[in-house]
């Protein structure tokens, strides 16, 4: 079997903004601000408290649902979800059911909690690919592809589905390069007798969409946009001496962004200040102390790497928090109240910052669990800092008074790219919560990769587009083959966004014909491997086949059709995390003598056996994962009762990224047990290797962590 995916460096050069030779780096700095900041820090504090009073944007939303569907576009933190809550409540008074769809587990977990308490727990279940409970609740709370995958179930039986309403939130989502394509399933398949209610940030072709909405659904979907901020924001520049300076300045009528006079004159000094040598972070505890001084904390400092992140924490003190000693007790006893129920969080590596410095890591590579105590901990405001990589902005809802900007690029996967308006609009929407905060503070730091004049564009640059992200894929085409003709098909692909967009460019009906040979591409494979027969039907393996719901279902069937799964729970949870690891191994350097031989011959057997089927895939245009022993290894172990200490030793991963191909691998696990009726054994044998891995400190829930026995903080720790 081939390599299918290019090999790329974890480090990709970036270019800096700007080359200035002999710096000269700032080693004191002492608090200071502009005086034209003098007026705008007077208004620093929590508004006051008064009876909730929607606005304009929300009634109207609310208003608009009762006649068809709706889009509501507005700026991160305006109170988009008040708008869902109260049709939600609407519904429910009618006796209706109410599918609320979100693009991650995270922001899943949070709408559950809150609907529970508003709701009552009784009315509010929660699906994602790794949790279920309470199924048939009134209200279901899930990730947008679990929506997709009852959809297809629903065309598949000839049933409706179950709904009266469907909330989509982060409805932006529909342009994610890798997660657009389920969004637009969603949208095409959604039958139109279900009301639909969009909730996203700020795009730039908002009525667009609502007109192709429009057109494939044959009811109006009115427009709801909402372009101010309910709480101001106001950039600011960090001079490296530690004085604060309004970011930009209006110039011109029309109301014309460039940078203030006294950052365009640091950006042209010969040898500008800087706050830290090259390749190190800027003294984050005497930048905090300056935030202090002028009441800017709490505050979200993005950075650019987990490393970034977990270092930030190692240059903080505890003079922020010393000032405080009341707090300091109360932080103390609420770290220890939620981690007294966790022996393995508990002895967290960075519970002392936690604890003692009121600081906290929140990153991809830190545990599902130890995420929530962060969350749970900003969102009680009981922390100074949050150090974050930007993806905490998309729909995590934490209470910050500012946010930190390090870097006007961000890594993408594959390399660096400068942040759009939505990105930078996603990051600056959590400074200054509604109700909690009369102004909010992007305070930006000056460095090698960050772009002063770039930032300051972004802060009145126009939202872009959104752009169809939907494409063809084998699970795609095999759950579609089950209820529909290739005709029929076609028709639903000349529903899609994209044939909207590229028809609205030519100004004709002339279809998508890149999409439909796609999908005959992709059938003829199907035909050639024996999943449809020469009469466009999927074949009774075809028909199992369309239930996984997975990012390799031919390979993982083909294995199936072969008879290469073990029975074994253990091993099976092994070879399907072979199938989801998203990373190349070092096979070599694995000491196979501390594994079982039974692990290694079902791993070779599976790997020598799907050789040919791999080739032809790859062949034909298709990826075939490249299967490794590591991950196999790795989660054999963990299901086999070694302890999680000696399992992530193993694994050579960070413990959130061992987190995540386990709860990939269990995921996977759901799907192939799913198919108990064709594959009795193996399915079992999924099941019970599902239980086997997702165990502490994988499950990690919020009802879990415990309730604050005091009154919540009001206002900002200081």
């Amino acid at each position: 079997m081939t390599q299918n995916f290019h090999r790329r460096s974890p480090h990709p050069k970036r270019k800096g903004h700007r080359q200035t030779p002999k710096k000269k780096f700032t080693s004191h700095i002492r608090a200071g601000s502009d005086a034209a900041l003098k007026p705008i820090f007077e208004q620093i504090g929590a508004p006051e408290a008064r009876p909730f009073a929607p606005d304009r944007f929300q009634l109207e939303a609310v208003e608009a649902v009762r006649h068809g569907d709706c889009l509501v576009t507005a700026p991160t933190g305006s109170g988009k979800t008040w708008i869902a809550e109260q049709v939600i409540r609407k519904a429910l008074e009618r006796g209706e059911r109410c599918w609320y769809a979100t693009p991650l587990k995270a922001l899943t977990n949070t709408i559950f909690s809150t609907f529970c308490d508003l709701f009552g727990k009784d009315k509010v279940g929660i699906l994602t690919g790794d949790i279920k409970d309470n199924a048939d609740a009134s209200i279901i709370v899930g990730t947008t592809e679990i929506l997709r995958n009852q959809l297809y179930d629903a065309m598949h039986t000839g049933q409706d589905l179950g709904t009266n309403l469907v909330v989509m939130d982060e409805a932006h989502y529909l342009g994610d390069r890798d997660r657009g394509v389920v969004w637009e399933e969603v949208m095409i398949y959604l039958p139109s007798r279900v009301p639909l209610l969009m909730l996203s940030a700020t795009v730039g072709n908002a009525h667009q969409i609502a007109e192709w909405l429009t057109s494939i659904r044959g009811r109006e979907v009115q427009v709801i946009e909402e372009t101010h901020r309910s709480v101001p924001l106001h950039p600011l520049f960090f001079h490296p001496s530690g004085t604060l300076f309004p970011l930009i300045s209006q110039k011109g009528a029309k109301g014309k962004v460039g940078l203030h006079k006294k950052v365009t004159a640091y950006m042209h000094q010969d040898r500008p200040p800087i706050l830290a040598p090259p390749n190190r972070l800027p003294p984050m505890g005497e930048i905090m102390k300056v935030l202090k001084k002028y009441r800017l904390l709490p505050a979200i400092f993005f950075m650019k790497s987990r490393a970034d992140c977990n270092g930030a924490l190692e240059l903080c003190s505890g003079e922020v928090l010393a000032g405080d000693p009341a707090r300091a007790d109360l932080l103390s006893q609420r770290v220890d109240e939620i981690l007294s129920a966790h022996p393995h969080l508990s002895k967290h590596k960075q519970r002392y910052h936690l604890e003692h410095l009121a600081v906290g890591a929140h990153h991809s590579g830190q545990l599902p669990g130890w995420k929530i105590v962060i969350e749970t901990l900003m969102n009680e405001g009981l922390l100074d800092a949050m150090f974050a990589t930007s993806t905490v902005a998309a729909g995590v809802n934490f209470p910050a008074r500012s946010v930190v900007i390090l870097n006007s690029d961000r890594f993408n996967g594959v390399d660096f790219e400068s942040l759009s308006s939505s990105e930078y609009n996603q990051m600056t929407g959590r400074a200054g919560r509604r109700g909690k905060d009369k102004v909010g503070f992007a305070v930006i730091l000056p460095g090698k990769f960050n772009d002063l004049g770039h930032l300051a564009r972004l802060t009145n640059q126009a939202p872009e587009r959104i752009e169809s992200q939907i494409n063809i894929n084998f699970s795609m085409v095999l759950n579609l083959m089950l209820s529909n003709t290739p005709d029929q098909i076609r028709g639903l692909l000349e529903q899609s966004f994209a044939t909207f967009l590229l028809e609205k460019k030519r100004g004709k009906s002339v279809g998508n014909s890149k999409l439909w040979e796609d999908f005959l591409v992709h059938l003829d494979f199907l035909k050639l491997k024996g999943f449809v027969d020469e009469e466009n039907r999927l074949t009774v393996d075809g028909q199992w086949a369309s239930r996984l719901r997975i990012d390799a279902p031919l390979m993982v069937g083909e294995c199936f059709r072969l008879k290469l799964f073990p029975e074994d729970p253990a091993l099976m949870a092994a070879m399907v995390a072979s199938f989801v690891n998203e990373r190349e191994r070092d096979d070599d350097s694995i000491n196979r003598s501390v594994l079982p031989k039974s692990l290694t011959r079902t791993f070779l057997n599976i790997r020598k056996g799907l050789t040919p089927f791999a080739r032809e895939m790859i062949e034909w245009g298709f990826e075939a994962p490249f299967l490794y022993l590591h991950p196999a290894a790795t989660i054999y172990l963990w299901a086999s009762g070694t302890p999680w200490n000696d399992v992530l030793q193993f694994s050579g991963l960070q413990e959130g990224d061992l987190s995540r191909l386990v709860l990939r691998t269990a995921d996977n696990l759901h799907h192939i047990a799913a198919l108990k009726s064709v594959f009795p054994r193996a399915a079992a044998a999924a099941a019970e290797g599902k239980r086997a891995i997702m165990k502490d400190p994988i499950v990690t829930t919020l009802e879990e962590i415990p309730a604050r026995k005091d009154e919540p903080v009001s206002d900002s720790p200081v």
